[in-house]
């Protein structure tokens, strides 16, 4: 996969419409029919957020929708039959809470809908469901992984968080609860004692929007945003969120966006989606 297929959008499995490949474009009676062959369901999570000068505020959505794509095709050549569906999308932020276009959903609201959602997917007869997120909020990942929880069923539907063992640490989930499935990919490198901070709108979440929704980039305004270079603390401050955020990335971002590559986006797609892919398929087979 190349970042020059991804951009020309002549690969539908990334960059694409937001509802492609998902149960939007299928009949109810497809639906069915998958979940009767034991289908098992991808579901994306992210937010409407701000996200710096340069990026459209549905990066959160474009990004973990894209993971799952790619991830279906790895299942499918694992034997492993995945739907997947439209994202969700009215996540909980509190980070970026103080900015415009940050929209705010309380995190009850979320795990209700959250719960009927799943419910219904049981009712019509799935018993898998893996959840991606898209943001790195804590707040929304720990109400994720709770609903998730609170949805499953003993003899019926269970839902997992599908996540790297850095995020799961960062919300005080156990990685080894039956509602959690760890992935073996490295997360994206945050800060280790002399690499500046990278989390939001930067090197990492601009190249992955470089590859694939270029035209969304506001690519001439990249050269005038110098890195944040902010040390670990000041991470720690900028989680506080609200005004706290506001005040430690007054532009909204936090890392070096003039530094991304359509490359490295494309790159991490791919290796994102086949670690999801493999995660599920070591879960399907009893071994995680």
């Amino acid at each position: 996969m190349t970042a020059s297929s991804i951009a020309a959008r002549t690969d539908p499995a990334l960059g694409a419409p937001i509802l492609a490949d998902t149960i939007a474009e299928m009949t109810y009676g497809d639906v069915s029919a998958a979940a009767a062959r034991g289908a098992v369901i991808l579901w994306a999570f992210g937010v409407v957020e701000q996200h710096g000068p340069h990026l459209p505020t549905g990066t959160d959505i474009y990004i973990p929708s894209a993971r799952l794509r790619l991830a279906r095709r790895f299942l499918a050549e694992a034997g492993i039959e995945a739907l997947i569906l439209p994202p969700y999308y009215w996540g909980v932020n509190h980070v970026s809470a103080s900015f415009p276009a940050s929209i705010k959903v309380r995190p009850e609201v979320m795990a209700a809908l959250m719960g009927d959602v799943i419910d219904s997917l049981g009712g019509d007869g799935f018993s898998k469901v893996f959840l991606v997120s898209g943001h790195g909020d804590a707040l929304h990942n720990r109400t994720l992984f709770e609903a998730a929880e609170a949805a499953s069923k003993p003899d019926g539907v269970q839902a997992a968080f599908v996540a790297d063992p850095a995020l799961f640490a960062r919300i005080g989930v156990d990685p080894a609860s039956p509602h959690a499935l760890a992935t073996t990919a490295e997360p994206e490198p945050t800060h280790d004692g002399t690499v500046y901070a990278d989390v939001h709108a930067g090197d990492w979440e601009t190249s992955l929007m470089l590859a694939l929704e270029p035209d969304l980039v506001r690519k001439d305004d990249l050269g005038g945003l110098p890195p944040t270079d902010l040390s670990a603390d000041d991470l720690a401050e900028w989680r506080k969120g609200h005004d706290h955020a506001r005040r430690v990335t007054p532009d909204g971002y936090l890392g070096d966006p003039a530094s991304a590559t359509a490359e490295k986006g494309a790159a991490s797609i791919v290796r994102d989606a086949r670690s999801i892919a493999e995660a599920i398929a070591a879960r399907m087979a009893g071994k995680r």
